[in-house]
């Protein structure tokens, strides 16, 4: 599929895309192309789809301390092997 910008520089995207990856897309810009990533509408469920029960029964809040403690965690090491 080819497409191109309007006057306002929106991209039309056909029916069967909409439906197939949804209305929201994330913008990945590279050197050379730029990149739409769907955006689901319900992040959190998407990844939980993705990982299947690996987060089952944890908050956002949870996942996001965890993720914090792990980065932190992170750090710490890449500063003590240097």
């Amino acid at each position: 599929m080819t497409t191109k910008t309007d006057e306002r520089g929106r991209l039309y995207l056909s029916k069967d895309l909409r439906a197939r990856y949804g209305e929201r897309f994330h913008v990945v810009e590279y050197q050379d192309r730029i990149e739409l990533v769907p955006v689901d509408e319900d992040p959190l469920e998407g990844l939980r789809e993705a990982v299947g029960d690996a987060f089952e029964d944890k908050s956002v809040d949870e996942l996001r301390q965890e993720a914090r403690d792990q980065a932190v965690d992170d750090a710490e090491n890449d500063v003590r092997r240097d």
